[in-house]
């Protein structure tokens, strides 16, 4: 064949597809261009040494295992798109990429993270079921919604015991959802007082009402800070828009609130200096209440035969505080 002017290796050039291939279980990848899809799968062969007595291979997407198969899809693909080469008989798996490089696309970690969540919370309680308390609601959830087989394999217990160890799991999550309901109440009990004094006053020094109202926005806008805050957006989120956000968290994040600046934390929640300040002295008495009800039930527990753990059987006959 003769070959090619300048224009026609231009226009060649113009269709060419950049892409990535690798084997299914090899860690090395490289990069070829093709027009075509059979021209892909030859140059796959060929870098990446496949015998051909394991041929045709299957070109499928690295990302989600789906076969490219077909030449108007892979003409839609976009440039540098990473293929997985699978060689006669071979079968696409996610477990066999390396978790180590950027093949494994990020809902696969997050699936497996999240797996292993209830887990890390299940052998925390296996050392010691004090830890229930120190748990955020999420955490609880977390242990109410697994399976009860599978939780009892983990902590080598019959299923009856989990069964009651859920049960009081729940009765944590209810106790804390009263007390943020009777607190909702009782704040919405003192903003009504508050207003009636507001409307009180008002009608008595009708000259004094501009004043005191702009000393409030005055006071508000001059508390914000600049300095930035270390928490996690997670619990800025908590803390901003749930009711008794101190119920819901952890004690490791009640205690990062704590040691936080408040003028930092006011900044990043839009709050003037004396409502953060409310929120971590909340904080601080949450956080309190939990160590002390650790300590008295590790008291407890060190007067009962010495035992190193609590005992499964005792912890749900403790009586629920109405």
């Amino acid at each position: 064949k003769a070959p090619w002017g300048p224009a026609q290796s231009q226009r060649m050039a113009g269709r060419m597809k950049r892409c990535v291939v690798r084997r299914r279980d090899g860690p090395e990848q490289h990069g070829v261009a093709a027009s075509c899809l059979r021209e892909l799968r030859d140059k796959a062969c060929g870098v990446l040494a496949i015998d051909k007595a394991r041929e045709p291979i299957t070109l499928v997407l690295a990302e989600d295992g789906t076969i490219v198969d077909d030449e108007d899809y892979f003409l839609c693909l976009p440039s540098n798109t990473k293929f997985v080469a699978l060689a006669k008989d071979e079968k696409w798996s996610s477990k066999s990429l390396d978790s180590g490089t950027s093949w494994l696309s990020q809902s696969v970690d997050e699936v497996d993270s999240a797996a292993e969540k209830w887990k890390q919370l299940a052998r925390q309680l296996k050392d010691d079921l004090s830890n229930i308390i120190l748990m955020s609601e999420e955490d609880l959830q977390v242990l109410i919604d697994v399976p009860r087989s599978d939780l009892a394999e983990e902590l080598a217990q019959s299923e009856t015991k989990i069964q009651v160890l859920q049960d009081t799991l729940q009765q944590v999550l209810d106790r804390r959802e009263e007390e943020r309901q009777s607190r909702q109440l009782l704040q919405l009990y003192l903003e009504a007082l508050k207003t009636e004094d507001s409307i009180l006053s008002k009608v008595a020094e009708p000259e004094a009402a501009p004043r005191r109202e702009m000393d409030v926005v005055d006071t508000g806008t001059s508390s914000t800070g600049t300095s930035a805050t270390t928490l996690s957006n997670q619990v800025l989120a908590a803390l901003k828009e749930k009711p008794a956000p101190e119920l819901c968290l952890d004690s490791q994040d009640l205690e990062l609130v704590l040691k936080e600046d408040a003028a930092a934390l006011a900044s990043a929640l839009g709050w003037d200096k004396q409502r953060a300040g409310a929120l971590q002295e909340a904080c601080d008495q949450e956080l309190s209440k939990r160590l002390k009800q650790v300590q008295t039930l590790h008291s407890l527990r060190s007067t009962s035969k010495g035992k190193k753990t609590l005992p499964w059987g005792d912890w749900p006959s403790a009586k629920r505080k109405k």
